[in-house]
């Protein structure tokens, strides 16, 4: 099946490639097609300088797609690949700005430096198809390009799980081709220390390992005994970033602090509040031991940050600043000494204190930090960029006070979060980010001016590993997600036109492929859509492939689908309880992975749903109706199905049209801490015949909730219209426990009324 999988898209993208749909991504600003191709062959002539390292990379990928292997020769030839560099007289000009020409008898890439040069031979590389022939064809046309975002980043968690520097360069030849800028390398977190530093050993002696790691979801809670770790020497640093600085991307290192710092911890106790001893961390999520903000402590990272200063080039160190829990210094004699002796207010301040302490430093090495937006927190250091990861708010905030801004937030930015259908993916840490959703983003939030938007330098997309251990796994979950990405930060995604992106992304399937990257196909998977079916206790279910929609062939009865079975033409109601499955199938040979989901109908299925709060918006989908969909959300895999409300109580009425009897009322709730998610305190079901008086039919304590893991059902004889279902949310997060000091998620979902 892998093999005819490979067939159709090298099929698919020679066809598309005929009829001059252009496979670029991202979409340059502007595109002229002219008559006529450019024959490559073994003739052509790449005229450049013979040093150039854009002309070498340029012939590698050229041998590589084709066979060809040209010459690099500075001289005129008439059949050539012109490599010119044309600098403006003038200081104020842009760096990024390149045209591409093609005739039938030259290509030209003109730039105003050896960066745009290099975007330009990759729009070419992406023109130029992957077959070995004596003779290419490449269409003639003209392209003027360039980036709308200063800042377009990759991030990659090595701490949680350690990747080679074999595997981070390959990483970072993914971001070249797509013309991404910076890598953001995570290099420090609880669970493993990964960069040598020469003044502390132990770092790495102690701090690159742990003796086993969290395996299957963080709510299982079961762990190996596999000693795991691995750490990169300076030299093995050095040969990374010279090797992204020739592919024109920049390495901005991470070095976390105050928290996520159990690692550095282990290696040297003294640093923290209690003195230790600690461990490496096995499980993942949030820590109460932090950095505790003494001088010694500072003099510690400071060196720490010489090192890593003068291993990294970058404008910007990323010094982390989140999920710093404060325990620990609400119950340390030194850090409340600290708070008065400065005359700060709080903990909050106390973590601000710190972050402009540390900016300090930075700023007189020349430099400047850039931190998760936590660093907002108690007042933002005077010179610091802030990375806006929990919404848009923080991003906003910041442009709002004049600091610049990288946009990140998890809703559309986390890669770590399912891209498909959660019960046909690997495990992961939770989400739903679909491609589509990913090409829809827009870094500049709406509520900014054009004024305060100059100050959003671009955004970035993040790979947290907790549940990626292989690089075919990494793979999976970039691509393809980072196409889309790269095309918004490039400036021209069209979120209405996502049929045409699309299309231009499958033809670079074939170019995926033949590299051996291991890209998720889930847009080949058939998608499902539930809509209320008006007037009727039953839910109407859409299923979608983007191949021939009369290839999906369906049951009803939980067997699984084969070529006989039904063919899905139009949307299928359910009007009762029942699992369906459906499969796409091409020539009789099934295509995709089964798409399967089961029903519980019941009498307020469909029903119009009243909320009180809405929920947050990264877990709106579908609204009240979610709650009333027929669907009972998967506590395994929450992908999908679930309402999320952030620090908010969910207050939902339900109308089910007409005074009827009822016998028993039901919802779900989920728990899971290291997402912040939380059981509710409390759990009330109300009837009403008229909905102008409410009777209180059975209330649930959070003990009883835990109890019952979430699944609540009450008995309930009456003879009502209207039922109320009030959920008291967890609040403010204890110390202790993951997310400390935040506001508790609510995620809540199928409502049932039999």
């Amino acid at each position: 099946m892998t093999s005819k999988f490979a067939y159709f898209l090298l099929l698919f993208f020679n066809v598309a490639f005929s009829q001059n749909t252009l496979p670029l991504i991202p979409q340059p600003e502007s595109i002229e097609i002219r008559n006529g191709h450019f024959v490559l062959n073994k003739e052509t002539v790449i005229q450049a300088n013979e040093n150039s390292f854009e002309a070498h990379y340029l012939q590698q990928n050229i041998k590589e797609k084709t066979g060809l292997d040209l010459r690099i020769n500075p001289n005129y030839s008439k059949n050539r690949i012109q490599l010119l560099l044309s600098i403006p007289d003038t200081i104020n000009f842009d760096r990024s700005r390149y045209s591409l020409y093609i005739s039938k008898n030259e290509v030209g890439i003109s730039a105003s430096s050896i960066q745009a040069q290099f975007y330009g031979i990759q729009t070419l590389l992406q023109l130029i198809p992957s077959e070995k022939k004596n003779e290419i064809k490449v269409p003639c046309l003209e392209i003027n390009d360039y980036p709308k975002y200063k800042w377009r980043g990759m991030h990659l968690d090595c701490a949680r799980h350690f990747f080679s520097v074999d595997f981070v360069k390959k990483y970072i030849d993914y971001l070249a081709m797509y013309k991404f800028n910076t890598f953001h390398w995570h290099l420090t977190d609880d669970q493993g220390w990964r960069i040598e530093i020469k003044q502390y050993p132990k770092l790495t002696e102690v701090g690159a390992w742990r003796n086993g790691s969290m395996i299957g979801h963080y709510n299982e809670q079961k762990y190996d005994d596999k000693r795991y770790g691995g750490f990169y020497t300076q030299d093995q640093i050095k040969e990374v970033v010279a090797y992204a600085k020739q592919r024109h991307i920049t390495v901005v290192p991470e070095i976390e602090m105050p928290g996520h710092a159990v690692a550095a911890l282990a290696a040297y106790p003294q640093y923290s509040c209690t003195g230790g001893p600690f461990e490496v961390e096995k499980q993942w999520g949030v820590l109460e031991d932090v950095f505790c903000p003494k001088d010694e402590t500072f003099t510690f990272l400071q060196n720490i940050l010489a090192e890593v200063i003068a291993l990294f080039p970058s404008e910007y160190i990323h010094i982390g600043g989140d999920e710093c829990p404060k325990t620990r210094w609400k119950n340390c004699p030194h850090c409340q000494a600290l708070i008065k002796d400065k005359g700060l207010k709080d903990e909050h301040e106390l973590q601000s204190y710190f972050i402009q302490r540390i900016e300090k430093f930075v700023n007189s090495n020349g430099r400047k930090i850039i931190g998760w937006d936590e660093i907002l927190e108690g007042g933002l250091a005077p010179n610091a960029a802030v990375m806006s990861w929990r919404g848009t708010e923080g991003g906003i905030a910041a442009a709002k006070q004049k600091h610049f801004v990288v946009m990140t937030p998890g809703s559309h930015c986390y890669f770590d979060h399912y891209q498909g259908n959660p019960k046909n993916e690997p495990l992961a840490i939770g989400g739903y980010t679909p491609l589509e959703k990913v090409y829809a983003f827009n870094p500049i939030p709406k509520e900014l001016s054009n004024e305060e938007s100059k100050y959003i330098l671009g955004a970035q997309a993040n790979v947290w590993t907790e549940y990626i251990d292989t690089p075919e796994q990494v793979e999976y979950m970039i691509f393809p997600r980072m196409l889309a990405l790269s095309e918004v930060l490039w400036g021209t995604s069209n979120p209405e036109k996502y049929t045409d992106f699309e299309k231009r992304m499958i033809q670079q399937f074939s170019v995926l492929h033949k590299k051996g990257i291991n890209y998720s196909k889930a847009i080949f998977e058939i998608t499902a859509e539930v809509m209320p079916k008006p007037g009727d206790n039953g839910v109407l279910y859409l299923l979608k492939t983007n191949q021939q929609p009369n290839g999906i062939h369906y049951t009803t009865d939980g067997t699984n689908p084969t070529a006989q079975s039904k063919v899905y033409n139009q949307p299928l109601e359910i009007t009762k309880s029942q699992t369906i499955k459906a499969v796409y199938f091409e020539n009789e040979h099934p295509k995709s992975n089964i798409a399967e989901q089961s029903f519980f109908i019941h009498k307020a299925t469909s029903q119009l749903v009243s909320l009180q709060n809405q929920p947050n918006g990264n877990y709106a989908k579908g609204g009240g109706f979610t709650l009333v969909d027929g669907i009972q959300g998967d506590k395994a895999k929450f992908g999908q199905n679930w309402l999320g409300f952030s620090g908010t109580d969910l207050n939902a009425t339900i109308n089910l049209g007409n005074k009827q009897k009822i016998s028993r009322l039901g919802i779900g709730l989920l728990s899971s801490p290291s997402s912040w998610i939380y059981f509710p305190k409390k759990v009330t079901f109300w009837v009403s015949e008229d909905m102008m008086q409410f009777e209180a039919v059975g209330t649930f304590s959070a003990e009883e909730i835990q109890k019952s893991k979430g699944q609540i059902t009450l008995d309930c004889n009456k003879n009502i219209q209207f039922v109320k279902v009030t959920v008291e949310n967890f609040g403010i997060i204890p110390d202790g426990q993951p997310g400390a000091g935040n506001k508790a998620w609510l995620f809540a979902d199928e409502i049932t009324v039999e």
